[in-house]
């Protein structure tokens, strides 16, 4: 009998990993927010310890962001010097909004999450229009400047077909922006591959709500604005934090915001424990289970560890007692991580064809 090594050695990833969720049995909403492990819940409560014994430095916090900062580079295959920190995914956006001239035409996909698109939309002097997400990369033409879109759709989970995406928008020199919050973590990617990358830390990435990344090509850096400028996005940020001249960093640090220093030091050991895994070892477990679920519901097998369907309309809620799950855009939102096994499939799957 042929034993697939391979195989074997991505389940005893998983299994081990699973050890540092205690309290997940059931949990299928990390679409919406993602459980910490075991780890991360330690570095922060030793953090806090200090905080509150009034041993806290707030210089050496600058070694915890920089070691996030280069495992998100990690992760997302860039070099660090375009990795910028930040808080929230449309702050990040917002910056990267800057970069777009006046009378720019902006294609996105319907039904796109909002801070993807509300930062565009403030603009009164863009033109941004929207298709579907599957029509979108016949959308990208010549009269395209910019698309912007999310890597997995929040809504439903579905994927968009990046590499369409980034032929049509390097055939007709279109400026990517690329959200890519609900698919970081689980679904592999490279960054260096679009203008703009933004991920919020607080789903796929196990970490604190308070943290986002992004990425920015060196081309691109230099032509947007550091609206946020403060003393974290100086050259050397503790030797300029008081008066003139403007020193911001030279990369894409100067766009920078400052950081929660305590959410960063749950993250990094976070993204240890994600790069351990393996990014491909995790989208085969996640999926996996996804199409679990799908298969026993007599759906089609997909490609994303978000699962949503449709209810009836009398649908007794009560029947998904003890487990976390979601509704979006009117439908049950359920998303497979690293913390789930057969069993919440068997559990969801049960109490939907009961």
């Amino acid at each position: 009998m042929f034993i697939d090594g391979i195989a074997i050695l991505e389940a005893m990833r998983i299994a081990d990993a699973r050890h540092e969720f205690p309290g997940a049995p059931g949990y299928l909403n990390t679409a919406a927010i993602g459980l910490p492990p075991q780890r991360a819940v330690d570095a922060l409560q030793t953090a806090i310890a200090e905080w509150q014994g009034g041993k806290a430095h707030a210089p050496a916090y600058d070694d915890d962001i920089a070691a996030a900062r280069r495992l998100y580079a990690q992760l997302a295959g860039v070099p660090v010097g375009w990795v910028a920190i930040g808080s929230q995914v449309s702050a990040l956006v917002a910056l990267a909004v800057t970069a777009i001239p006046s009378g720019s035409r902006v294609l996105c996909p319907d039904d796109e999450f909002s801070s993807v698109i509300f930062p565009l939309l403030v603009r009164s002097d863009l033109e941004v229009t929207f298709v579907p997400l599957e029509a979108l990369p016949d959308a990208i033409r010549p009269e395209v400047d910019v698309v912007a879109f999310s890597l997995v759709q929040s809504a439903d989970g579905r994927v968009a077909d990046l590499a369409a995406i980034e032929t049509a928008a390097d055939d007709h020199g279109a400026l990517t922006i690329v959200d890519v919050t609900q698919g970081v973590g689980w679904l592999p990617f490279d960054a260096t591959r679009f203008d703009v990358v933004i991920a919020g830390t607080y789903k796929w990435l196990l970490s604190p709500r308070g943290t986002a990344f992004m990425t920015v090509r060196p081309e691109i850096q230099t032509r947007m604005q550091p609206l946020y400028a403060g003393w974290y996005a100086g050259e050397d940020p503790w030797d300029s934090i008081y008066g003139p001249p403007l020193r911001l960093a030279t990369n894409a640090r100067r766009f920078d915001l400052s950081p929660g220093w305590l959410n960063w030091v749950a993250l990094v050991p976070a993204l240890e424990l994600l790069l351990e895994v393996g990014v491909a070892t995790i989208r085969r477990h996640n999926v996996g289970l996804a199409n679990s679920l799908r298969d026993r519901l007599g759906h089609r097998p997909g490609n994303s560890a978000i699962v949503s369907l449709e209810l009836e309309p009398d649908f007794d809620n009560a029947r998904l007692e003890g487990l976390h799950t979601a509704y979006r855009a009117g439908r049950l939102r359920a998303g497979f991580h690293l913390y789930n096994t057969e069993e919440d499939v068997e559990r969801l799957a049960a109490a939907l064809s009961s």
